[in-house]
């Protein structure tokens, strides 16, 4: 099979998926006699991203693999496909998840030291729904508290490769810089599902309720995850 035939496989794969793909998941697209190796399919996502380079749209690697998107430049212009009122995270819960990501694995105990208050028990159910968070251990101490850290599917969400990819603390100065909603849904999904196959993307806006409650919190905590630049370029789906 030629190398455009791999190449043109390929992007047809992440456009239909909307989700990212693996490398795994990729090779499969490919009949055994046929089946590109590891090298052939990396280097024909190379050539799509070149390929893409100027475009309204890229190839972004992710902690799930590949996927295409809209460039974070479009996204407002092609969310009005999607009217919805987008969803909106309490400052307490970006907070709680900042902690997480940044110095996982950590006890609820340690966050609510951090932070000053207790979590809202709701909030860490969220972000376990989410799938943003889970449980990676527990602290030798009485009672075995558990450990938080986060998930792939936040890197998903967040359009993070890995952790290293976060933000330094000294550039975060508070949290009205940041934005971690994406404009558009994740394709494959529906709204408060995690990504598509993926668990932890666009999802359902949080309970109004919790939003509220979380809202007269005055506390402050200079980080926060950084938002994924762009969205994939596929319509919600609504069948999951």
């Amino acid at each position: 099979m030629s190398a455009s035939e791999i190449r043109n496989i390929i992007e047809a794969a992440l456009l239909a998926a909307g989700k990212s793909l693996t490398l795994n998941e990729l090779s499969l697209l490919f009949d055994e006699q046929e089946r590109p190796g590891a090298s052939a399919i990396r280097a024909a996502i190379e050539s799509l991203a070149a390929d893409y380079a100027g475009r309204p749209i890229e190839i972004k690697e992710t902690g799930a693999g590949w996927r295409v998107q809209v460039r974070r430049a479009y996204g407002a212009t092609v969310a009005r496909l999607w009217p919805e009122r987008p969803q909106r995270y309490s400052r307490a819960l970006l907070e709680t998840l900042a902690l997480i990501a940044y110095r996982q694995p950590i006890t609820r105990a340690e966050i609510e030291s951090v932070r000053g208050v207790a979590v809202n028990p709701n909030i860490t159910k969220t972000l376990l729904e989410r799938q943003w968070i889970r449980v990676v251990g527990h602290r030798d101490l009485p009672g075995r508290p558990e450990l938080l850290g986060t998930t792939r599917e936040f890197l998903e969400y967040f359009g993070l490769k890995n952790l290293d990819e976060l933000p330094p603390l000294s550039e975060l100065r508070s949290l009205g810089e940041i934005d971690p909603q994406l404009d558009l849904p994740v394709a494959g999904q529906a709204e408060g599902a995690g990504a598509p196959g993926e668990p932890g993307g666009a999802g359902e806006p949080i309970d109004e309720e919790l939003n509220e409650a979380e809202a007269g919190e005055a506390d402050e905590f200079g980080a926060a995850p950084r938002s994924a630049p762009g969205m994939v370029a596929a319509p919600p789906d609504d069948s999951r």
